[in-house]
């Protein structure tokens, strides 16, 4: 790693990068996460019990999660710069089937905001960009394909990440401000990463928290 190109970035952020980083040269190539949580439907619905894996890929950004509950089976994707969505009621038959810009433009955040659990991936590129917004906070900004992306990155005085907050589109025509927390930093093969993330969508009606996830594996390949 450049320690250079580290220290021209803004203050939190180079703190992030020592703490999170402090031995590792290497960027890491692929990813093979698996995670148990809960999840809501929506605003009215109950939590339900969730489990998913996830491969990302870093060259390109590139990601492909499969959430299974009782009731469903979800694909999540980001693949040759196209976004998808499909849900399969009971594995069998289908109930969504989302594309289109907006997704692409989801799906890219997706990526983006969960390069915390593979943080060499959020080092400055010709793609990723670090601004300076004061001494606890920083915009982080991606460019892929003509999709721009950007998150509003909060620290805390330990240097780790603790929220992401970005407009995303919940649906097609619709931004709304979302919010991902992040917290219970673990260390996996020498790098510090959050393994507690909610989701939380920001709307006039009221937080819509609808992901609690918890990481239980990890695996890195580089």
């Amino acid at each position: 790693m450049d320690n250079q190109i580290v220290n021209d970035l803004p203050e939190p952020v180079v703190k992030y990068f020592s703490y999170v980083l402090p031995n590792k040269e290497k960027r890491i190539s692929e990813v093979y996460l698996k995670h148990s949580g809960f999840f809501k439907t929506s605003l009215k619905s109950k939590w339900i019990k969730i489990k998913g894996e996830q491969h990302f890929l870093t060259k390109q950004p590139e990601f492909k999660w499969i959430g299974r509950t009782l009731m469903f089976k979800a694909v999540d994707q980001f693949i040759n710069g196209k976004g998808s969505l499909k849900v399969r009621l009971f594995s069998l038959f289908p109930i969504v089937n989302e594309q289109g810009k907006h997704v692409d433009e989801a799906e890219l955040l997706r990526w983006l905001g969960e390069s915390v659990w593979f943080p060499t991936n959020l080092l400055p590129s010709e793609n990723l960009k670090w601004l300076a917004i004061d001494s606890s906070s920083a915009k982080l900004t991606y460019s892929y394909k003509g999709l721009e992306v950007y998150y509003i990155v909060r620290f805390n005085e330990n240097g780790e990440i603790i929220q992401l907050e970005t407009e995303r589109y919940m649906e097609k025509g619709r931004l709304e401000k979302w919010i991902g927390k992040v917290a219970e930093y673990k260390e996996f093969n020498g790098i510090k990463i959050p393994t507690h993330i909610e989701a939380i969508w920001k709307l006039n009606s009221g937080d819509f928290k609808y992901a609690d996830f918890y990481v239980d594996t990890i695996e890195y390949e580089y």
